[in-house]
């Protein structure tokens, strides 16, 4: 399966098809001319993907060095990019060298931050490795960093020249990773595709999901496709894909980045501004049984005990749709389509109450 991202300023294809990496090589070769490259990984992702992805693209003439982090949101950092532009630096690589990124999201945005910044700008490629990053942070361009003020607040818009997506690389990931990755695809169902819907719910877990792991990836590549075309400075209709994530970043930055992990923050903020959006009168009424009975199908958490309302708040202050005393937030028209409303900052507290 293919599909083509056609922006103003380039166009890229997505290649999803399982077995793939195998065929790493060539598909590198069919889009970059010989050059110096860095393959960008996390110590897990390397150690089962790493020699075989060295290989294949060394196989085509390439010069291939490995550049390894930690694995974990923490290595999502400006010292862990630092380290990474000296590794840069140190093979004298230059703006006619390219970056090949291969793991998941952390991965992806530290690596695509790196190469967009790096002498003002590297070629890159994406090579996602988990469910969370082949449906939704390989595709797009945005790439970031984590402060200690807020998630994602220090990045740049950067589209790679090609994503390669093997689904059969979900079969080394642990359950909570593929879990993880759910949410996202749910969140795609419920913002745009009510036929996506209809199929999770067909599903009876997330083994289940992995069967048919090939039409679930493009039918959300389809969806970032969409709004990403239109949208591509995340100023617009974009936004609709940050349903659950306005209070997720927040829950990940107010109880530990990795500790709740992305996926499972998204859950809990998708479910959480449904309930309090229901009883506003501002989304239909059973919104939220479906959306819960869908997460916790794929064993995702809905709610979180140790509720901390004022923290919640103040890490939401600094997220990146809020402007100036107002913030854009997503609901739901419906299953399978969103809405994009701009609240007082303030009123952000109501969506926080239990």
């Amino acid at each position: 399966m293919k599909l083509t991202v056609n922006l103003p300023t380039k166009s890229y294809d997505l290649l999803i098809k399982k077995g793939s990496l195998n065929d790493v090589g060539k598909w590198v070769s069919t889009i970059w001319d010989k050059r110096q490259i860095v393959l960008v990984s996390d110590e897990n992702v390397a150690s089962i993907y790493g020699d075989l992805v060295q290989q294949k693209i060394q196989d085509q003439g390439f010069d291939v060095s490995v550049y390894t982090i930690p694995p974990g949101e923490t290595s999502k950092s400006l010292e862990m990019a630092e380290k990474l532009y000296e590794f840069l630096a140190s093979k004298n690589m230059t703006r006619k060298d390219g970056i090949v990124i291969l793991g998941g999201g952390v991965v992806g945005d530290l690596g695509g931050f790196v190469a967009s910044t790096y002498m003002r700008g590297l070629d890159f490629l994406q090579i996602p490795t988990t469910l969370l990053a082949q449906v939704d942070s390989s595709i797009g361009g945005k790439t970031a960093v984590n402060t200690k003020w807020a998630k994602n607040l220090v990045g740049t818009f950067a589209q790679p020249d090609g994503v390669l997506i093997d689904p059969n690389t979900l079969l080394t990931l642990e359950d909570r990773r593929i879990r993880e990755g759910l949410a996202e695809v749910v969140k795609s169902a419920a913002i745009a595709d009510l036929e996506l819907w209809h199929l999770l719910k067909d599903l009876e877990n997330e083994q289940s999901a992995l069967n048919v792991s090939e039409e679930i990836i493009y039918a959300c590549c389809k969806v970032k496709r969409k709004v990403v075309e239109e949208d591509e400075r995340d100023t617009g209709i974009r936004l609709i894909l940050n349903f659950g994530h306005t209070i997720g970043h927040a829950i990940e930055q107010t109880y530990g980045y990795g500790v709740i992990t992305h996926g499972e923050a998204v859950a809990i903020g998708m479910c959480q501004i449904t309930k309090q959006a229901e009883k506003m009168g501002e989304m239909p009424k059973g919104t939220l049984k479906e959306l819960e009975e869908m997460l916790s199908k794929f064993h995702l958490p809905t709610t979180l005990d140790d509720w901390q309302e004022e923290s919640l708040f103040k890490a939401l202050s600094h997220d990146k749709k809020t402007s100036g005393q107002s913030i854009r937030i997503i609901l739901l028209k419906e299953i399978g389509e969103a809405k994009i409303e701009r609240i007082q900052l303030d009123e952000m507290k109501s969506y926080l109450k239990r």
